[in-house]
């Protein structure tokens, strides 16, 4: 695959430990409710929708306040802003500093539960909402994130390939107004996208690689600054 994003030059650790991950949601960054609209084919959209509520698949995200600087309030580490998820995804950057994720010959770095069990050939064709990460987030995220604690798994992904959303579904009443009904994982090109308003994208990830995170970051750890040997290719 080949990366849009320039290549990067080593961070150290010291630089990421006090960051608060890049996707996640601030307590001042309220959620905004505008009125839906029917369509008048099929499906809803906001009143006084922009370009920006979809995505390239049509699917309609939620507003969230953004707050770029100045008083965010608090990080909501359960929560994630929607804008900020999907732009990491659209764009493949690192889900915590936002600057380009770590990228080799065995592809973009992301990093799950291990689910090994879940089928044969696990994480080929994986679905997952978490963006990808540069090798010094990864490290911090593993340390910091309880669920990766536990249990997690490197990989290197060849072509990952936005799939659909998380969302959820919304039906209309006798009356037509419309009312939440039930989250929802729906692929592009899915009717029930039209009723649906989405939180978060989900990228499909084909060519995986199973890798060794600890391998990789003494690798890192052994490069001169600022040759790290990843970045575009």
């Amino acid at each position: 695959m080949t990366s849009t994003t320039p290549p990067r030059t080593r961070r150290d650790l010291r630089d990421v430990q006090a960051a608060v991950p890049y996707i996640t949601a601030w307590s001042r960054e309220v959620e905004l409710a505008p009125k839906l609209l029917v369509l008048p084919g099929d499906g809803f959209t906001f009143e006084g929708a922009v370009r920006g509520d979809r995505d390239a698949g049509g699917a309609l995200y939620r507003r969230q306040a953004i707050i770029s600087s100045g008083d965010r309030g608090v990080p909501d580490l359960g929560k994630v802003h929607s804008r900020r998820q999907r732009r990491c995804m659209t764009r493949l950057l690192c889900q915590v500093c936002a600057g380009p994720p770590s990228v080799t010959s065995e592809g973009v770095l992301f990093l799950d539960q291990n689910r090994r069990s879940d089928w044969k050939g696990w994480p080929e064709t994986l679905g997952t909402v978490h963006p990808p990460l540069c090798l010094p987030c990864a490290e911090v995220s593993v340390q910091r994130c309880p669920h990766l604690r536990r249990s997690s798994t490197a990989i290197r992904v060849r072509d990952p390939q936005p799939w659909g959303v998380f969302g959820m579904q919304y039906t209309l009443d006798p009356d037509n107004s419309l009312q939440p009904d039930k989250p929802v994982e729906l692929e592009y090109g899915d009717p029930r996208l039209g009723w649906t308003i989405a939180s978060q994208m989900i990228m499909r990830l084909i060519g995986c690689t199973i890798v060794d995170l600890e391998a990789e970051l003494d690798r890192h750890r052994a490069l001169p600054a600022g040759a790290d040997g990843e970045g575009s290719r």
